[in-house]
């Protein structure tokens, strides 16, 4: 056995099922020995995409995504798709082909110092020096991505400790780091403290984060929110922690939030931030939201406690234990009253729309290809005006919405929707872009159509980089600058090309047919919907 055995056996101990990639000489060792064994590979057109494709497998499975690429600018070019999985604490094992060890250091081809660029953005790094340390490694690896806060780790093996002779494979049973030990459980006199607070409080509300997600905690928020009749609100990555319909749920706060559900933690006498960051987008002003209030902070990461504002109750802890824990205790609460409150905010706060019936307008069209989604169904939103009236008006029932949300990297929905569909294949997944973001990762539909996985794939077109014209719109009176798109590519033309469906929608009232003609099979399909070039997200 050799080194690159030893990591395809490292993989497969740990029931890896894909490994999306690119190959390159420093790292065909590898993809040699994985032709040996039972796992998947998956080619992706560029490397980037193969940690986006890693993490909509992870979103979906639970598991964690792996993606194995070449050095020099194969490493360097999954540098964005690696800090777009830290930011939102997407579990991933990162293999990357190095030069030979003996060459390190002296700027050889396509030699990079991978582990340096990478710092900032995993939650560890190994240089493997010694081929006899390969399976220590991988699962030291595959127990950092998945434990406490997840997140990436990248582990760089140049190619003679790959295809060196390994003298005993012997795969650990169990890991004892003793730098690393997550706290998962939350201390017990905290959450008799939290217990107190809440009995005290008038007006409480859940902000519930990614980390509720993350933690599979949906169940158990869901549970205590209606036991004890607490509302909720979420961030961004929180969506889907609560059904949208659910009476207790009031949506996504933050600057492009529901007016309601923002009112909601701002008037709030008692707040539980879950699984959130307390980020800017979420919490403009973190300093004056704790203003009058028992701030509760949740969080498995204790560097994010009280990093942007500090609470008044710690709790450092995995979600689902600790909504386990609390439901452990009886309460008595009265928010009637509060809720009462809540509700007429939610009916009064409504922003309405001016559509141009010359276009398709995207909350009709995003409401109604909600409504016809199977239950169950994955909606994959790409970042950008997309996003936001993705958030705001898409209803997620018992499936799943993702999106690049701490990074916001444009061209993450396609790639991270074929993620999503290998770990579900008997699901529904729908990719929603605009037309920018579509065109940085639209090489990936030779991926798809590789693999042979249907995926959706929606783009909104308005012929502009929406958001920044928008911005450009209210911040330099319509001085626009770079963001003309100029209606290229020809997407009927593009469709066929990759010998997909194509189904156009020029106006809202050919929505619903198209979105029928859409939904009838499981098909790889583009649908072009013709949105105005000058709307904006809340106009």
């Amino acid at each position: 056995m050799i080194g690159a055995d030893a990591l395809v056996k490292a993989l497969s101990e740990e029931k890896v099922k894909y490994v999306f990639g690119y190959p390159g000489v420093a790292i065909c060792p590898f993809y040699n020995s994985i032709l040996n064994s039972d796992i998947e590979t998956v080619l992706v057109r560029t490397e980037q995409n193969a940690a986006h494709m890693a993490s909509g497998l992870a979103r979906i499975s639970g598991e964690v995504g792996v993606c194995a690429v070449t050095s020099g600018p194969g490493a360097t070019n999954l540098i964005t798709g690696i800090a777009t999985a830290f930011a939102d604490s997407i579990p991933l094992v990162c293999i990357t082909g190095q030069v030979n060890s003996s060459l390190l250091g002296s700027d050889v081809f396509q030699e990079a110092d991978i582990t340096g660029a990478v710092e900032s953005f995993v939650k560890y790094s190994y240089l493997v020096k010694d081929v006899n340390d390969i399976p220590r490694v991988m699962k030291e690896a595959f127990h950092i991505a998945r434990t406490g806060r997840k997140g990436p780790v990248l582990v760089d093996v140049p190619i003679d400790i790959q295809n060196a002779e390994i003298k005993k494979f012997k795969y650990p049973e169990e890991v004892n780091m003793r730098t690393y030990k997550p706290t998962v459980v939350g201390n017990y006199a905290q959450i008799k403290k939290m217990v107190k607070a809440l009995e005290k409080a008038k007006r409480p509300v859940i902000c519930a984060g990614g980390g509720v997600l993350l933690a599979d905690a949906q169940k158990e928020l869901k549970k205590f929110s209606e036991t004890f009749k607490i509302p909720v609100v979420s961030t961004m990555m929180g969506i889907g922690s609560m059904p949208t319909a659910h009476p207790m749920y009031f949506g996504m706060v933050g600057n492009n939030g529901k007016a309601y559900a923002n009112r909601a933690m701002n008037e709030s006498d008692l707040l539980i931030m879950v699984g959130a960051r307390v980020a800017d987008r979420a919490v403009n002003q973190p300093d004056l939201i704790t203003e009058n209030k028992v701030l509760i902070h949740i969080d498995v990461d204790p560097a994010e406690i009280g990093k942007n504002c500090g609470p008044t109750i710690p709790i450092v802890g995995d979600a689902k234990n600790i909504f386990e824990q609390l439901l452990s205790f009886e309460m008595t609460l009265d928010t009637k009253e509060w809720l009462t409150t809540l509700n007429e905010y939610k009916k009064k706060m409504v922003v309405k729309r001016n559509p141009n019936p010359k276009f398709t307008d995207p909350e009709a069209f995003i409401k109604l290809l909600s409504a016809k989604m199977k239950d169950d169904g994955i909606y994959v939103a790409d970042v950008g005006q997309n996003q936001i009236w993705s958030c705001a008006y898409h209803e997620v029932k018992k499936g799943r919405f993702m999106t690049s949300g701490g990074m916001g990297t444009m061209g993450y929905s396609i790639p991270a929707a074929l993620g999503a569909k290998l770990a579900a294949p008997k699901k529904q997944v729908i990719a929603v872009c605009g037309d920018g973001s579509f065109q940085m990762s639209m090489m990936e539909l030779a991926t798809i159509n590789q693999v042979k996985k249907g995926v959706k794939i929606i783009v909104l077109k308005n012929n502009y980089l929406g958001m920044v014209r928008e911005y450009q719109h209210f911040t330099y009176k319509d001085n626009y600058s770079v963001v003309e798109l100029n209606d290229y590519p020809n997407l009927e033309l593009l469709a066929k090309a990759y010998d997909m469906g194509y189904i156009k929608v020029e106006n809202t009232s050919k929505a619903e047919a198209a979105i029928d003609l859409l939904l009838k099979d499981d098909k790889s399909c583009i649908m072009e919907v013709m949105v105005d070039p000058m709307d904006i997200v809340k106009g």
